[in-house]
């Protein structure tokens, strides 16, 4: 009698989208994929409820807590993957402690999310999406923007998405300083400029994060940075919500004291209908969807399903 293919449960958004490009190359690899039923993240809860009766997991930005991981150990919960750089919301300690093997899948996105963070610069910088909204309006707004060549860039992170902002940048004719505690000088590219956070941040024509969120990072950008900041400078997020005060931005962004932003992630996801957000014509909303090209998506769910598969080998041999 054959043995059933191990099942792996899939939560994540993108690697959704796409999952029937995905089944063979996992049944290949001897297991079997099982998609969730998600628009952005499943509750702590009913991952508590569903995960036991998996033998694999890829992680999307899900609460992967404690006591997600015993629960799914307490089942048949034996291997895990993190889809895509992000591991915020990975409880990494428990897996070690658990006995589950876990890892990510970084180097995979740094050009498509660059893209996306240069995208929302060029937009606040000409007003691409004030002009769009007026004309759907019925208008024909012409308003003065901003040229991007010689103007300042704050990049906080320079590890893959935040070098290809900056080459990026650069090309723009932008000077980029950059903060990144964990990057020495002598490995940066003599094209940027390495400062502690948040030195000459009062420079800054565009913010633009890029970093890993940790304890320490958390709301690193709050009222008390803002005021340092010019009134004119804008705000661009393609990392995770929670490096930003989302208060403290909003009331700014509704006094004035500040230009713009455009937020491709938020403290909570999805955006609350009741954030004042909604009602700023100055900001640029995204759905946490920067690494979502098709040929990323590919790339990053291929590399998931080969760790996988790889970890659930080993557990059998183990057995």
């Amino acid at each position: 009698m054959v043995n059933p293919q191990p099942k792996v449960l899939v939560t994540c958004p993108p690697m959704l989208g796409q999952i029937d490009r995905f089944y063979q190359s996992a049944s290949a690899s001897g297991i079997e994929l099982v998609p969730a039923e998600v628009t952005q993240v499943l509750s702590e809860e009913e991952l508590i409820e569903i995960l036991p009766n998996y033998e694999g997991w890829i992680i999307g930005d899900d609460p992967a807590t404690r006591r997600v991981f015993e629960a799914g150990a307490a089942g048949k919960l034996r291997a895990a993957v993190k889809w895509g750089i992000g591991v915020d919301n990975v409880d990494f300690a428990a897996c070690k402690d658990l006995g589950i093997p876990i890892i990510n899948t970084p180097m995979m996105f740094g050009q498509e999310v660059a893209d996306v963070a240069l995208g929302y610069i060029l937009s606040l910088a000409r007003q691409l999406h004030a002009i769009d909204h007026g004309i759907r309006s019925g208008n024909w707004p012409k308003p003065a923007g901003m040229s991007l060549s010689g103007k300042t860039m704050a990049l906080v992170g320079y590890g893959d998405i935040g070098r290809q902002v900056a080459k990026r940048g650069t090309c723009l004719g932008m000077n980029v300083i950059v903060y990144d505690p964990f990057v020495a000088v002598e490995s940066m590219d003599s094209t940027v400029e390495l400062q502690a956070w948040p030195n000459r941040v009062d420079e800054a024509d565009f913010i633009v994060f890029t970093c890993a969120l940790t304890p320490k990072n958390t709301h690193m950008f709050s009222d008390e940075i803002i005021k340092l900041c010019k009134q004119t400078a804008y705000v661009v997020n393609v990392a995770r919500g929670p490096l930003i005060d989302e208060e403290a931005l909003t009331l700014a962004l509704e006094q004035g004291r500040l230009a713009g932003a455009a937020l491709d992630v938020f403290e909570a996801e999805p955006l609350p209908l009741s954030s004042r957000l909604r009602k700023l014509s100055c900001c640029i909303f995204g759905s946490h969807n920067g690494s979502n090209t098709v040929d990323a998506v590919q790339r990053a769910s291929l590399r998931s399903i080969e760790l996988i598969s790889g970890f659930l080998s080993q557990e059998q041999q183990k057995e």
